[in-house]
């Protein structure tokens, strides 16, 4: 009998996303009874200092902290470690440096995904000024596209955080959506943890390529690989 590994889940940036990755988990996978599922362990640690504040303000560096839950993790058990958050794949590198069991790349995976040519990228300033995105997309005929009014893109952002989540926030966002497929998108990334808890697929005529939906879907694929 083939022993499924254990999914180390490195959440807390923010909660309801690392709440939203463990739904998706659970049901895309195929279980009649409780046994069925997946073993799962969540260090859901919300005072990791802030990824946006480092990487553009020179705020204290989440780096010691993201290892150390990495490291939490790998002890208690965990076969494989997936990050619910973009901004947080800034320090892949050296996160991966820390601990002797992989981190999944959800950029990667997600750029894996793309056929479309012009892409719209929703995402946090971090994201998008420390390139991520577009180094995963070197060596694709992928042409990224930003929304006109990112600092529209960041409140809303922020709105989530806070779970501020009134009727008036999808339509904000799918106003920003909009004004990228008039610049000729093809497909939408949700490339912030939190857009992928407003926008969903078929809110729009365009593909959306969601990272938590695919990094949900790598962690099932690796659980139950032999």
């Amino acid at each position: 009998m083939t022993q499924e590994k254990v999914i180390g889940i490195l959440g807390g940036m923010g909660p309801e996303a690392t709440l939203d990755l463990f739904r998706r988990i659970i049901h895309k996978t195929p279980a009649q009874i409780d046994q069925d599922h997946l073993r799962l362990i969540i260090d859901n640690n919300p005072k990791i200092p802030d990824r946006m504040a480092a990487l553009l303000h020179g705020g204290e560096s989440p780096v010691p902290a993201l290892i150390s839950t990495a490291q939490n993790l790998e002890r208690a058990g965990a076969d494989f470690i997936i990050i619910p958050c973009n901004t947080a794949h800034c320090y892949l590198g050296e996160m991966r440096k820390a601990v002797h069991i992989p981190i999944i790349d959800m950029i990667a995976e997600t750029v894996a995904r793309i056929s479309e040519r012009n892409v719209g990228l929703l995402a946090t300033d971090g994201t998008i000024e420390n390139g991520i995105y577009l180094s995963a997309c070197r060596g694709k005929e992928i042409t990224l596209l930003y929304p006109e009014d990112q600092k529209k893109m960041m409140t809303l952002i922020y709105k989530v955080k806070a779970g501020h989540m009134d009727c008036t926030l999808k339509g904000q966002m799918m106003s920003i959506v909009d004004g990228l497929l008039k610049q000729g998108a093809q497909a939408i990334i949700a490339g912030c943890t939190e857009i992928s808890l407003v926008l969903q697929q078929g809110d729009f005529d365009v593909p959306l390529f969601d990272p938590l939906d695919l990094l949900a879907e790598k962690a099932i694929e690796l659980a139950d690989a032999a």
